[in-house]
């Protein structure tokens, strides 16, 4: 038996899975912004260093509640650059299931805002946490005189995760999304919502660790992003995605020993 409210992906095999026109195109968008910004030198624009120092563009340290939201629209563009060509089979299909839904713009909406959410809180969490560090720094001579420390920090950590249980459990459901959406699936705007924050989270806590390495790299850094969001996309789409797991946390450890080993070597540019 289906509990009430649910409708079954079964329920509608004639129905075309297609990604929403807008998500691809937030998806091209955001890669050409990044591009162009890489490509005019206007990367730092969208870089959370520049804000949090007031270097770069910004001449001045800007307040905190001025630095934060300038901060989070750089990095939707990077969510929907690095995070969303991840969580397009899941966007098909939840697209497809819940065709049939009265006002089912409004549904579609608020399972991506939902989504966003969670994107969104993490990205200032992880802002709010690298002001702290940048004071520490300020703060500790020994560290001031050894940047490399912090900056393997990153890799050390992303590299540790892989190999977890938290990592493999929320990988297996983003690997999934036909299950997931026939254990999950609610009509009605807010169970759509609700919907797009557990697939969120889901999602945040596969790809957490590696997005925490974006900041070590620096926020709109083309090069990291595009390995890193090839890394996140073939870990949940491609046939042996769940096999390189360990082979990617392998390599972050490595990149961390060589950053903590050979500080000179120029691997990061926050």
């Amino acid at each position: 038996m289906i509990a009430a409210g649910r409708a079954p992906l079964e329920a509608r095999p004639g129905r075309t899975a297609r990604v929403p026109a807008v998500v691809l195109m937030a998806i091209a968008g955001a890669w050409v912004l990044t591009v162009v910004a890489q490509a005019t030198r206007r990367a730092a624009f969208l870089n959370h260093g520049a804000l949090i120092e007031g270097s770069g563009p910004f001449h001045v340290h800007p307040p905190l509640w001025a630095a934060l939201p300038l901060f989070l629209v750089a990095w939707q563009v990077m969510v929907a650059a690095m995070m969303l060509p991840s969580s397009l089979p899941m966007m098909r299909l939840f697209r497809a299931t819940a065709a049939s839904q009265p006002r089912v713009h409004t549904v579609r909406t608020a399972f991506l805002g939902g989504y966003l959410v969670v994107w969104s809180g993490f990205g200032a969490a992880a802002f709010l946490q690298d002001i702290g560090v940048h004071r520490l720094v300020d703060r500790t001579p020994w560290l001031s005189a050894h940047p490399s420390v912090i900056a393997g920090l990153a890799p050390m950590l992303a590299g540790s995760f892989q190999f977890s249980t938290l990592k493999d459990k929320c990988l297996q459901a983003c690997r999934h999304p036909a299950a997931f959406l026939v254990q999950h699936y609610r009509r009605g705007v807010p169970e759509a919502f609700r919907l797009g924050l557990r697939h969120g989270l889901f999602c945040l806590g596969c790809c957490w660790a590696l997005m925490l390495v974006m900041f070590a790299a620096g926020v709109a850094n083309l090069w990291w992003m595009a390995a890193l969001a090839a890394v996140m996309f073939y870990e949940k789409v491609g046939r042996f995605g769940d096999r390189i797991t360990p082979y990617v946390g392998a390599g972050l450890l490595t990149l961390a020993a060589i950053v903590l080993l050979r500080p000179t070597l120029p691997m990061f540019g926050s």
